[in-house]
């Protein structure tokens, strides 16, 4: 008798198993937003003295829905290599885009492609910068190049050309024109199954434009200025290169004032110097320069308000994961400096929010070290795709939820290879505190890079005591010992990541005789 019954258990249970399946993990939307340049001093939730100027009330919508990232980092702070770190999850070295003349090719692997071989439909519209024809997405509408803020032409699969050529012009403001062709590509979609949207703004990016309804945010106001907003070397700063100056925005300004046919159309021209001494026309273009970045992240703000409004509207906003993040950060004066490229804070951080009410609530920041090599990671996760091997990245996920893993990175690796001599060839290490970097001045046979090498040298900083980067600390005997352990690091985090310098030969004269100066 008791045979019998156990083999009924038995039975019922091997039944129970079979008939009872598993319900798939939901596949939420994801709405992927990113702008040129946008840095966080502009953002207003990262503080600064910019926080009261700004005009950002949907970034701090976002924020007060989501999380913000207060470290997270590009890996390398120029345009298009750090569109292919997003896109692919690897490094420069890895996804072959060192500079801004490289290009990613159509049979590249990335995280669009990932998503569409797993039930969703992909899109991109606006900044592209990737030279060759995009894969990976269903739909897409780029525009060419860096280009235009007005009227800009945008470029399909069925009007595209290489290059500058193919594409149809619409009217408007490229920022509305963006935002616009978005929301319309998502009431238009297949709505039986999930999609991702990246929506890409050119938009900071210079000449700084901005639309009619901006023109007079600003007027009047004395914008604050930064505390190195008139350092203007190595005998204030201890820094070992000259950098992009103020002075050749300044100049800029200038030639466009007398060639209206110049390659950036500024607004608000004419601009004049006449009679200013060498503080004054600093002070001119600083005041210039963020009241035009101001005025055009204004828009970029606008039209994330109405990409969320859209989401409401059509009812899944519960069930879409929004990120906004810019591709690296910006000088705004600080320094003395424009434009970014280089392993200082301003430059190496990429604000970044993200809501996703399903998962988190809102009003929270996390300051793990991430990078943009996690996003891809981070995507597929969301879309309940095992990460393919081809992301170095990790996932993230777990973090936004409060569940750091143990084994989660206490530091990072940056590299930028565009070699120029006023911001020279560098690799370098950053941590919770501190931050080393060596300059080794070389080309490289990068695309675009000068030919004309430079001295290799340190620079050390103190991220706690110096958080704006005024000491180069490397000569310091206080942190011999820190920086020959970060040394050390920074050599395993090479090997790490496969970066060693193996095909350039130069690279390991120059270690050998110049690591430990």
């Amino acid at each position: 008798m008791k045979t019998v019954f156990a083999l009924i258990v038995v039975f019922c249970g091997v039944f129970t198993a079979c008939s009872v399946t598993e319900k798939p993990a939901e596949k939420p939307n994801i709405l992927f937003i990113l702008s040129d340049d946008h840095t966080s001093q502009a953002w207003g939730i990262y503080g600064g003295i910019l926080k009261d100027v700004v005009h950002t009330p949907n970034i701090s919508r976002l924020a007060e829905e989501g999380i913000v990232l207060d470290n997270c980092f590009c890996t390398n702070s120029i345009c298009t290599p750090s569109r292919a770190a997003i896109l692919t999850g690897q490094y420069s070295h890895h996804n072959g885009v060192y500079t801004l003349a490289d290009a990613l090719y159509p049979d590249s692997m990335n995280i669009a492609k990932v998503l569409q071989s797993n039930g969703y439909q992909t899109a991109i519209v606006g900044k592209w910068h990737l030279k060759k024809q995009p894969a990976g997405f269903d739909y897409f509408n780029v525009l060419p190049g860096q280009g235009r803020y007005w009227n800009p032409i945008l470029k399909t699969k069925d009007n595209w050309k290489d290059g500058y050529g193919g594409g149809k012009e619409y009217e408007g403001f490229s920022t509305d024109v963006i935002a616009d062709l978005s929301i319309e590509w998502m009431k238009n979609r297949d709505k039986t199954k999930p999609f991702m949207m990246m929506c890409h703004f050119k938009a900071t990016h210079e000449p700084f434009d901005f639309p009619d309804r901006y023109k007079n945010l600003l007027d009047g106001v004395e914008i604050p200025e930064p505390e190195s907003l008139y350092d203007s070397g190595p005998e204030t700063t201890g820094r070992t290169f000259k950098g992009q100056v103020l002075e050749n925005l300044r100049d800029r300004y200038l030639e466009n004032t007398r060639n209206p046919n110049y390659w950036a159309e500024y607004p608000e021209l004419p601009f004049s110097v006449d009679g200013l001494d060498a503080k004054e026309q600093r002070k001119k273009t600083y005041q210039k320069l963020v009241k035009d970045f101001i005025r055009s992240g204004a828009a970029i703000d606008d039209n994330i308000g109405k990409l969320l409004d859209f989401l409401e509207e059509e009812g899944i906003a519960d069930n879409t994961v929004v990120i906004y993040t810019a591709d690296q950060g910006y000088f705004l004066g600080e320094h003395g400096f424009f434009d970014k490229r280089l392993i200082y804070e301003e430059s190496l951080r990429m604000p970044f929010v993200i809501r996703y009410p399903k998962e988190f609530n809102g009003g929270k920041r996390m300051d793990d070290i991430i990078l943009n090599i996690d996003f891809a990671a981070l995507l597929a996760d969301y879309a309940n795709v095992e990460k393919p091997d081809f992301i170095e990245g990790r996932s993230f996920r777990n973090n936004l939820k409060g569940e750091t893993p143990e084994n989660w990175r206490k530091s990072m690796y940056y590299r930028y290879w565009l070699h120029l001599v006023d911001r020279p060839g560098h690799f370098g290490i950053r941590n919770e505190r501190y931050k080393l970097a060596f300059f080794y001045g070389q080309p490289l046979e990068m695309s675009g890079a000068q030919q004309e090498i430079t001295k290799p040298t340190w620079e050390f900083y103190d991220l706690q005591k110096d958080p704006h980067e005024n000491h180069n600390a490397y000569n310091d005997p206080g942190y011999a010992e820190i920086i020959r352990e970060m040394k050390k690091e920074l050599i395993q985090l090479r090997k790490e990541v496969g970066d060693t310098d193996e095909s350039f030969p130069v690279m390991s004269e120059i270690m050998q005789s110049d690591w430990n100066k």
